[in-house]
């Protein structure tokens, strides 16, 4: 493990990806494919395969403990450790270079072995079972490995390896096309095994496997109708951008099961669409979007948050918030089979959307509108800027997010954020508040405040009051720029967390406003980004609570249902 951080640690402190690329490469043709499959893994910044739902289970205290213990320190040592830098992994080493004894060199543990002390650590019970593996392994750990043992375990490796790269080094050091890495990839779900098939030259022998999810196929931000369609005319097919949460949907032989979009296992949570997809007569997987809905209605978000996180909801529960699945993609598609891994379907993701179109209409799904759980999504197709620009008023008008805009060749790229799939989404409202707090960020932002609490004017009692916290909007140089500015203009410091003059105005902008208990306004806005300091602007100028609440009943429509149902009824084209 030793070698392996001595990478990570060239690997990030270089900027070039041709020298990144080449880094990667040279040190994994040096791996044996027992090495090399958690070499990979670790790489792609976690302790698991993406398509392995396991998490580590270890918090912030048993870390924390465990790195006072060896380090024979003061409990509070890591926490100071981690407000200087924003990284853990950091942390644990900054604070394990003043430990008692160094460990025996000798004694490192390899590559392979953390993986498996990763697997036992996620397998045991109890915080004191799984911190006591951990200091096992940290104590055996000089202060790089460490700090990457850590950064692994917590996800949070951040050495620069954007999308595409290590993928690019697989394909470099076994003499493999990239494309060929990259398809054996969305397939599998794990670069560990991707890795290996391309040691050993059997990347055509990727296999995909249903109940294990694939990571879902992102679409980009765009606003401008005319520059979506110069990026994807001169056609272009258009989806409804439905307020609900997306899910992945896999069916094999008499289970099925749901997977959201950070491939955790759903399906305890909306067991009436699993019940309802037991009974489908075909394999497959499909992409689509859980929703409230009711009486041919779809509703508010905010009506569908009461069942998440909410595991095998009461009768009561599924009667209040019935759901539905609306399916917009299918993935891979076979005949209804028995049981087992070695389900033979065919892979779609590199068909072009009109075929896995006409594919999925061909299934056969219960629909709503026959008593069933399930639903195409409303699909139309614009020509021109024009068109496109009247189909997102209508959809707003039934007080859905935006648009999902398609081209209609493009083929299913897992993990992907490219231009055939844009996201076509406005602010519903702006809001000039003040910014009332502000924090270290994290990342490339963790020695700079970056992350702002803003408040709106409680007219009625006088006072500030938070409505919500962004990361996003500012520029570097703003940013920069403002963190000069609140840290001569602190009030108090709590640790991460600084109380500021209340005198910066901020423009924010957002999806939709909610109730919440987590503000002192009573309202959270979703989606909260920065759009612009407002310097032309005083702390007698912001908005106020009364605003907020007045907003919050116009976008509730003054009822609980949005609109008629023929206008909200998903549905095929």
């Amino acid at each position: 493990m030793r070698g392996w951080s001595e990478l990570a640690e060239r690997v990030g402190g270089t900027t070039r990806t041709s020298q990144k690329t080449a880094l990667l490469a040279r040190y994994l043709t040096q791996l044996s494919s027992e090495e090399l499959r958690p070499a990979a893994v670790f790489l792609s910044g976690r302790p698991f395969p993406e398509s392995d739902q396991r998490a580590i289970g270890l918090g912030w205290a048993a870390i924390s403990a465990t790195v006072t213990q060896l380090a024979d320190t003061t409990a509070g040592a890591l926490g100071e450790a981690y407000d200087r830098s924003s990284d853990l992994g950091k942390a644990v080493a900054d604070v394990l270079a003043h430990r008692p004894e160094e460990p025996d060199p000798s004694d490192s543990p390899g590559i392979v072995e953390v993986a498996e002390v990763y697997a036992a650590i996620e397998a045991a019970s109890g915080t004191a079972a799984k911190g006591a593996l951990f200091g096992a392994l940290l104590r055996r750990c000089d202060c790089l490995t460490a700090k990457y043992v850590v950064k692994v375990l917590t996800g949070e490796l951040r050495i620069g390896l954007r999308e595409g790269l290590l993928e690019a080094a697989v394909a470099e050091a076994f003499e493999e096309s990239q494309a060929a890495v990259q398809l054996a990839g969305m397939i599998t779900g794990d670069v560990g095994e991707t890795a290996v098939l391309a040691k050993e030259g059997r990347l055509d022998e990727a296999r995909l496997r249903l109940t294990h999810p694939i990571k879902f196929m992102l679409a980009s931000p765009a606003e401008g109708a005319a520059e979506i369609m110069t990026r994807l005319g001169p056609t272009v097919w258009v989806e409804d951008k439905y307020d609900g949460i997306r899910a992945q949907l896999h069916r094999r032989g008499g289970e099925a099961r749901l997977y959201s979009r950070d491939l955790h296992d759903i399906s305890d949570q909306f067991p009436e669409i699993v019940e309802a997809a037991r009974g489908l007569p075909w394999d497959g997987i499909l992409d689509g979007e859980i929703l409230a809905y009711a009486d041919g209605h779809v509703l508010p978000f905010l009506t569908l948050q009461a069942r998440l996180g909410r595991k095998e909801p009461t009768a009561r529960v599924q009667a209040e918030v019935p759901v539905a699945y609306v399916a917009f993609d299918v993935l891979a598609v076979g005949p209804r089979s028995g049981s087992g891994a070695a389900t033979p379907v065919e892979v779609l993701l590199q068909v072009p959307l009109t075929e896995r179109r006409r594919r999925l209409e061909a299934l056969e799904l219960p629909t709503i509108a026959e008593g069933g759980r399930f639903a195409l999504s409303h699909l139309v197709s614009a020509e021109s800027a024009e068109a496109l620009d009247r189909i997102f008023g209508e959809a707003r008008a039934r007080r859905n997010e935006g648009l999902m805009v398609k081209d209609p060749q493009s083929g299913y790229s897992p993990g992907r954020r490219g231009l055939g799939w844009l996201k076509m989404k406005r602010a519903l409202a702006t809001l000039d508040c003040l910014v009332v707090g502000v924090e270290v960020g994290h990342g490339k932002r963790h020695g700079v405040l970056s992350d702002y609490t803003f408040a709106v004017r409680d007219e009625v009692k006088g006072r500030n009051v938070t409505i919500g916290k962004a990361y996003t909007g500012l520029t570097d140089a703003e940013i920069g720029e403002m963190t000069r500015w609140f840290e001569g203009h602190t009030i108090r410091q709590l640790g991460r967390f600084r109380l500021v003059e209340p005198t910066v105005v901020v423009e924010i902008a957002f999806d939709l406003i909610q109730r919440s208990t987590r503000h002192q306004s009573g309202f959270a806005l979703r989606f909260p980004r920065i759009v612009r300091l407002r310097p032309d602007k005083t702390a007698e100028e912001i908005d106020t609570l009364q605003t907020v609440e007045r907003l919050h009943r116009e976008l509730q429509v003054g009822a609980e249902y949005l609109v008629t149902a023929e206008a909200r009824k998903p549905a095929s084209r």
